[in-house]
């Protein structure tokens, strides 16, 4: 009992080092099914405009995620991303996602290819995997965030990948949340 007490209070100082709680919360939510779904939500102190704005904007993309990016904002459009500097849009280590479906400022679909640089066993499951993301005026000036990774395995493969996906995704709403909260960003909207 004492060493669970103690890894609740480790837990609970790193939750809120320096004073900062954890901005960005995840979840894996397993259903019935042998699927699982991995939930990601943060508010950031931003209006909603300029949330929208960076997830479906060229200029966006590029100012928190991205070196280079491609937008083509419609109902069977695409995101176009590279990470790699050097790169072009369209090389091999572009990521193309599908736009199913979107409502302005409310909520956008998407569905990621799987390419090569992706592991073996998710190729076969293409189909299975889509991101859905809500974004929520909460009060005036703030925006809630709320993305469900749907698709994965309730297996050991995928909750290994998990391991990885999830502070890999943190890492990058933390930069999401800084761009939007700065005041550089502010003033140059």
């Amino acid at each position: 009992m004492k060493n669970i007490l103690i890894i609740l209070f480790v837990i609970f100082l790193t939750s809120f080092a320096f004073g900062q709680e954890k901005r960005v919360v995840s979840t894996i939510d397993s259903t019935k099914t042998p699927e699982l779904v991995l939930i990601q939500e943060f508010t950031v102190n931003s209006p909603i405009d300029s949330v929208w704005n960076a997830y479906t904007t060229k200029k966006g993309w590029e100012s928190w995620a991205v070196p280079l990016a491609e937008i083509d904002l419609k109902v069977g459009g695409f995101i176009k991303t590279n990470y790699n500097k050097t790169g072009i849009i369209g090389d091999s280590t572009t990521i193309v996602t599908h736009i199913i479906n979107y409502v302005p400022k409310k909520l956008i679909t998407l569905q990621a290819e799987i390419t090569d640089n992706f592991p073996e066993f998710m190729k076969k499951e293409e189909k299975d995997f889509y991101n859905v993301i809500y974004f929520d005026e909460t009060e005036k000036g703030k925006t809630s965030v709320k993305s469900y990774g749907i698709g994965y395995k309730h297996n050991p493969k995928y909750l290994s990948l998990m391991e990885y996906f999830i502070p890999a995704n943190e890492k990058l709403l933390m930069n999401l949340i800084l761009y939007l909260e700065t005041d550089a960003n502010s003033k140059k909207e």
